[in-house]
């Protein structure tokens, strides 16, 4: 399966693994009166399934959505309506009225993402977190597997994350990362897919250069544009033509992906680059109209990001804010502060400095705040509070602030 040389100077197996449809899988172990129906995540709590006399459910329809919410995800049956992860909730609900409406219930979520990494670990150590339902594993080491390419060694980790979870996941097993990203793909749902650099021409050529993680929205137009739609046209083309159209790096690594070469190892630890929190609004909210609610919701924001920093165990020294408008810009701004915090006064301080210097004349869709710059607590000089006994509690700051937060725009 593998040609040794021909994108790694070693020979390696490097496993992707990917749960099938996952937020709505777990919803289903809990509604199993659901399976084979079109299901959406990303309602509300209004949307809570309700319990009636005779013991069964009465589920939200998508028909009866209103507000300005997104799709979490969808089961397969939904998807086939057309129903995407990220569609907005009002437009999914045109395309699949009669689809079953469920709350988002992240808790429980991270909770079966512990379980099925925790069962994957018990056979291959060697994982990397690429997200709450997706992972790299370096098989290379795992007695047997290089035997087979991967085959039992596969078949155990899907048996393994089914027990431990009763959820199906997809695998695809690669001499590289890229390759096997791809392959978790092809076989979807409940896929387990083995490929050698002698399978790329078949297999992985005739795919939309959309396809590969790296090639956006912009690039696959550009691409396009120049006749180059498949990963197959791109192996084609010359490489000086990449480089011309797309600059030195990107060109160079488009032709090095489309054949397969990705020298990536598998990073069993990383840090954070930064942690944010934000909020979509139900309604588009005006800065001086509404600006006790926003006000509220901006405070909380920073109480949240706080005490994410707190149990994480980081300090930031970089705060900035996002805000989403009614005609779908964005605008961020940062500040960067003398010294590194994790206290909810410093950060609520700092990115009302950050509002200040955005005009509020449009209503305002999305809010969120960012810490960057990050340092872990044990690595400052100077810890701003103790760890890790007793990790410091962010509390509220008072209410009134001396900063002109939503108040400097005439209604």
């Amino acid at each position: 399966m593998y040609s040794p040389g021909e994108a790694s100077p070693h020979r390696r197996l490097i496993a992707h693994l990917d749960m099938d449809a996952f937020y709505a899988s777990v919803e289903l172990l809990r509604y199993p009166e659901l399976r084979g129906l079109p299901v959406v995540i990303g309602g509300g709590r209004r949307h809570q399934p309700e319990t009636l006399p005779d013991g069964t459910r009465r589920f939200s329809k998508l028909r009866d959505y209103t507000g300005r919410g997104v799709i979490t995800t969808s089961t397969y049956e939904a998807r086939a309506l057309g129903v995407f992860s990220a569609m907005g909730t009002m437009k999914a609900a045109q395309l699949a009225p009669d689809a079953i409406l469920l709350p988002v219930d992240f808790d429980e979520y991270r909770r079966f993402s512990r379980l099925f990494k925790a069962a994957v670990r018990e056979i291959a150590p060697k994982v990397e977190d690429r997200g709450i339902d997706e992972i790299y594993i370096d098989l290379t080491e795992v007695p047997g597997a290089l035997d087979d390419a991967g085959l039992a060694v596969g078949r155990r980790l899907k048996d393994a994350v089914f027990a431990a979870t009763g959820l199906t996941c997809s695998i695809g097993i690669t001499p590289n990362k890229l390759l096997s990203k791809l392959c978790s793909e092809l076989d979807k749902p409940d896929g387990l897919t083995l490929l050698g650099f002698e399978d790329i021409p078949a297999r992985i050529w005739p795919l939309a250069a959309r396809k590969v993680n790296g090639i956006g929205p912009k690039a696959s137009e550009k691409l396009a544009g120049l006749g180059l739609h498949t990963v197959g046209d791109i192996a084609a083309a010359d490489p000086a033509f990449l480089v011309q159209h797309f600059g030195a790096n990107y060109g160079h690594w488009l032709h090095e992906i489309a054949h397969g070469r990705d020298d990536r190892e598998v990073v069993t630890y990383s840090e954070p680059v930064s942690i944010s929190r934000e909020t979509t609004f139900e309604r588009d909210l005006h800065a001086v109209r509404d600006r006790a609610t926003l006000s509220a919701i901006f405070t909380e924001l920073c109480v949240e990001l706080a005490g994410d920093l707190a149990r994480k165990g980081y300090a930031s020294k970089t705060i900035g804010i996002k805000l989403r408008f009614d005609d779908f810009k964005s605008v961020t701004r940062d500040l960067t502060l003398s010294a590194h915090t994790m206290d909810a006064r410093t950060i609520r301080r700092a990115a009302g400095e950050c509002l200040k210097r955005i005009v509020l004349t449009r209503r305002l869709r999305l809010l969120g705040v960012r810490a960057g710059t990050l340092a872990k607590l044990s690595d400052l000089v100077a810890p701003v509070a103790p760890l890790p006994d007793a990790p410091p509690k962010a509390e509220e700051p008072p209410p009134l602030y001396e900063l002109p937060l939503f108040a400097t725009v005439d209604p």
